[in-house]
């Protein structure tokens, strides 16, 4: 096993970690703590790319856990943003209108990918892919280190920059994800059939 693909399945062990970090409320820094954990999985997230291809180390078991381990990373940490521990709020309700947006974006993607690889093409990420997942990450680290900085409820400067953070990436996720289903619209064109 080569070092991007043991970076990748690094990210994996680090979610549990992650979300007992976030939850664990007796451990002072608890929020801290976890938003190192995902600041590192996310850092991961670049490594083991750019290793991959600077060292000609790309395998099919990398291609496969990749994008796995960065779906469950982003749609566990959206989702743990939305049920804080009791009496922390790092949102206002509607934000789960953001989070639903980039979960159903990360499902729509998938699929697609999924039936462009069945007619053997490969659709990598593009720039605006790229630039909405950093957007999504640091909405994400400036949410956990809100609640640490003032774990109340109610909503704080940092937090309503997180919160803020969090509609532009949702805003990149929608353009994001339509461009790349347009420029690859062909993929849904039925085969002709001799």
């Amino acid at each position: 096993m080569n070092l991007p693909t043991k970076l990748t399945l690094s990210r994996i062990i680090m979610i549990p970690l992650f979300v007992a970090a976030y939850y664990i409320t007796a451990i002072k820094g608890n929020f801290y703590i976890s938003a190192g954990i995902f600041a590192l999985a996310a850092l991961t997230d670049f490594l083991d790319g750019y290793l991959a291809r600077k060292y000609n180390q790309v395998t099919d078991l990398g291609k496969f856990l990749d994008p796995i381990a960065d779906k469950v990373l982003v749609s566990t940490a959206l989702i743990l943003l939305l049920v804080p521990p009791t009496g922390v709020v790092l949102m206002p309700w509607y934000a789960s209108i953001f989070v639903a947006v980039i979960l159903a974006r990360e499902l729509i993607v998938s699929g697609f990918r999924l039936v462009a690889a069945g007619k053997g093409k490969v659709i990598s990420a593009d720039k605006s892919g790229k630039i909405k997942t950093f957007f999504t990450d640091i909405s994400i680290l400036v949410l956990l280190i809100s609640a640490e900085i003032s774990p109340v409820s109610e909503m704080n400067t940092v937090n309503m920059i997180g919160f803020i953070m969090l509609g532009v990436s949702a805003l990149l996720t929608i353009v994001s994800g339509a461009e790349m289903l347009i420029k690859n619209a062909a993929v849904l064109k039925e085969d002709k059939k001799e």
